[in-house]
């Protein structure tokens, strides 16, 4: 099945820094930042910040690309479908992993 008939496979390119703030991690999966605090802290996303210290507060955190597009999906799930972070969650695991899979798989095939 193409990944064209799911609205939450969006191409993006993804950069390996973390460079987006709690407001525009929030911004970005048109939530509020009280959705981003709570899906950190309930671990169904987490923040990037290389080395940080697991107490800094949520204003210090910083997200990668791969995050946002995590957060979206899990955003978008939510909303579509209207399921519970945790499953989710699970769904983006699973998404990610047959992805990876393909990708494998296409270079293998190479």
């Amino acid at each position: 099945m193409s990944s064209n008939h799911y609205p939450f496979y969006e191409p993006a390119e993804l950069l390996d820094q973390a460079c987006l703030d709690l407001q525009e991690l929030a911004r970005h999966c048109s939530t509020s930042q009280q959705w981003v605090i709570e899906h950190v802290r309930t671990g169904v996303i987490s923040y990037d910040n290389a080395g940080g210290s697991n107490e800094i507060g949520a204003e210090q955190w910083r997200f990668s690309s791969q995050t946002l597009v995590r957060a979206r999906r899990i955003a978008q799930l939510e909303h579509s479908f209207d399921a519970d972070p945790q499953l989710a969650a699970l769904t983006t695991d699973l998404i990610e992993e047959v992805q990876q899979l393909r990708r494998k798989l296409q270079a293998l095939q190479r």
